[in-house]
């Protein structure tokens, strides 16, 4: 009998493309009225402006396993100087080229050796990162936010969000998220799924009685 698992695993790679799609359109179309004041809003990226985000997507979904491999190698394995060259290339020489160059890869199904569900994580919390100092909101769906925050929970591959929450319980209270056993963290999905990536920020939008052990383990995003 042929084992199903590797098509399983396909198929739901493929299932998540359309969201990461959906959420990449999303982004671009809050952006397109922005002032150059406003691309130049410090993001909850640590050091990184809204501009600048949005190109590290951008770089993102432009890069393939083979070009990925061949930046870190010429970085001599110093991910965050390969992150920060690649950002470099598409960041462009105004705020309405880095737009457009964002527009060209939102139906992009290029990415580095990351499972898909990693890159759509990548996209909504780097959305996040965008909107939130900008007073944008997105209330994105809730089946796309419950697959990242299942993914998160279980993974330190892209960021540490499996130790952050380590001993605490998270509930969403918009969804079925839930995960962990400890003092409670509650609130909506995409504020857990923020918080447990490292955006502190987003614990003012939590209750419970392990919000402040939750706030203490987010460090710079």
């Amino acid at each position: 009998m042929t084992d199903p698992t590797p098509t399983a695993g396909r198929n739901r790679e493929t299932g998540v493309w359309p969201l990461i799609h959906a959420e990449r359109a999303a982004l671009a179309a809050d952006l397109a009225d922005l002032t150059d004041e406003q691309w130049a809003t410090p993001s909850l990226c640590t050091g990184l402006t809204v501009r600048e985000v949005l190109a590290h997507l951008t770089a993102g979904a432009s890069l393939n396993a083979v070009s990925w491999l061949a930046g870190v190698i010429r970085c001599r394995f110093d991910f965050d100087k390969q992150v920060a060259v690649r950002l470099a290339e598409q960041l462009g020489a105004s705020p309405g080229e880095t737009l457009e160059r964002f527009r060209r890869i939102v139906p992009s199904t290029t990415k580095p050796p990351l499972p898909a569900i990693a890159m759509l994580g990548e996209t909504i919390v780097h959305g996040e990162d965008i909107r939130r100092p900008l007073g944008i909101r997105r209330d994105c769906p809730i089946g796309a936010v419950t697959a990242i925050a299942e993914y998160y929970q279980g993974s330190d591959l892209v960021v540490l969000a499996k130790g952050r929450i380590g001993g605490l319980r998270l509930a969403a209270d918009d969804g079925p998220f839930a995960t962990g056993s400890g003092p409670l963290v509650t609130g909506r999905t995409l504020a857990l799924v923020m918080a447990m990536t490292g955006r502190a920020t987003y614990c003012d939008d939590l209750e419970g009685d392990g919000v402040e052990l939750l706030r203490s383990r987010c460090g710079t995003a």
